[in-house]
This record gives structure tokens, sequence and C-alpha cells, in this order.
């Protein structure tokens, strides 16, 4: 696995997009589940301050880095890994899901995104087959009652995908739920990937984050929102360091 970023020793279990994707061909295609996080500081810091979302991720078969400083602190330890951030897996696992004629579900967000995003992912992987798209209720719990009731919908409904929209911890705990009671569904937790997609969040433009300022991006966008986060992120960066330092004094 790498270097682990920390005390619940959560790494990156696969190495870039490319590799990703070759490994949900092959799961959709035996139509095995799985379940794919998109690891960043934002999540680490979550970690540090729930266990049950570190345990969350620990059911998550795939892992990959979703943002630069996870790359950065694996080049740092040793163990150098890709980015594959989750919003850049949508448009190619939509298009594989309809090469493979698999069925693909739209979880969280609003109805309305889930409408628009269904049309525009149609539109970009012709053939595709959007099957079900859920909008959980505003007090949604990942492993409550009717986050259970979704999953059985989603199983019983031939879906071999499922994007979900719900933010972390919420996306990460209801797809390790996923694993146990609709185990023959691949769940991507990919944030505001649908948003992206359905045209109501706008993402920062290619150049900016050629340059990994797409966070600077995001802050100026929603500074309330986004500035006290970056600012938990920055402050566990030091230990995270250490950490990358001494995985690679030791050699791993």
């Amino acid at each position: 696995m790498g270097f682990a970023f920390g005390a619940h020793g959560i790494g990156i279990t696969v190495n870039g997009r490319d590799a990703l994707l070759g490994n949900v061909r092959a799961a959709l295609a035996a139509g095995r589940g799985f379940a794919i996080a998109t690891l960043n500081l934002d999540h680490l810091v979550k970690m540090q301050r729930s266990t049950e979302f570190a345990d969350a991720y620990a059911r998550h078969g795939f892992v990959v880095a979703d943002g630069r400083p996870v790359v950065w602190l694996s080049k740092l330890s040793g163990h150098p890994v890709e980015l594959a951030a989750g919003s850049d897996l949508v448009l190619p696992l939509a298009r594989m899901s309809a090469e493979l004629n698999v069925r693909v579900a739209l979880v969280g967000s609003t109805n309305e995104v889930l409408d628009a995003a269904g049309q525009r992912l149609c539109s970009i992987a012709p053939g595709l087959d959007v099957g079900p798209r859920i909008s959980p209720s505003r007090n949604f719990d990942p492993c409550g009652v009717e986050a259970r009731n979704i999953l059985a919908d989603l199983a019983a409904s031939g879906a071999g995908l499922c994007f979900l929209a719900l933010g972390a911890p919420k996306q990460e705990q209801f797809a390790a739920l996923g694993r146990e009671l609709a185990p023959s569904v691949g769940f991507v937790s990919i944030g505001a990937g649908l948003d992206f997609i359905a045209g109501h969040q706008k993402r920062a433009p290619g150049w900016i984050r050629i340059l990994a300022l797409e966070w600077l991006w995001r802050a100026a966008g929603s500074p309330a929102r986004m500035l006290p986060r970056y600012g938990r992120c920055f402050a566990i960066l030091p230990g995270l360091t250490m950490l990358a330092l001494r995985s690679r004094l030791r050699g791993g």
C-alpha cells in the first residue's frame, strides 16, 4: 500500500487514473461490486476527528489520490502516486459503462442537479443507461433506515455503477454500507462531480488545475465555507510531512 497517511493506516491502493480505470473495467465486466474513495487533506482532517469515517474508508478497495498535497507527500515518502481527482473520473466511467452496457445510478445532490447531470452524461456517452436518480432527504443518515432503503432499491434496479455526490464523510460511509447491502454495485464517491457535470457549479479552468491552484479558486468562490476548511488542512501538513520523511528514511 505504500505510505500510510496518519494513525489510521489509510493509504493509496491504486496508483493513478489509468490503473484505476483498468481495475474498474474488470470489475464491471465481471459484475463485481467495489467502492472508490478519493483521498485528500480534508478527508484526513475528518478522519482525525471521526473513527467511523476512517473505518468506512478502510472498507474501500480502491483509494486514489484526489489532491496535489497527497501526491506530493507520497513522493516525499518514497512511494510516489499519480493524481486521480474524483471529478475527473465521472466522464471516463460513464463512457465505460455505456460501452459495457452497465446501468448507472446517481445518488446525492438535488433532483434538479441529478436530472441535468443524467441528461448531460447521456449526451456525452451515447447509449448510457442512467437508472435511479435519488436525492436523499436533508437530514440523511448514511447508515440509517433511509440509506438502507436506497441501497435495497439500487440492488433491485440492476445498476452496476453508482455515482455518489453526498459529500464527505456521508458518501464514503454510505458506500461502505453498500458493500454489504448491494455487493454487486460499484460505488464512486465524487463530491461535487455531478454539480460540475450539470453546470450548477463551475470548476476551476484547466490552467488553474495544472498550477495546483484549484483550492484557491474554490476559496475565492466560497470563502466563508472553504477558508476554515483549508486552514484545517494546512494545519495537518507539518505532521504529515514528518511522517512522510520518516517513511522515506525507513525505506517505507
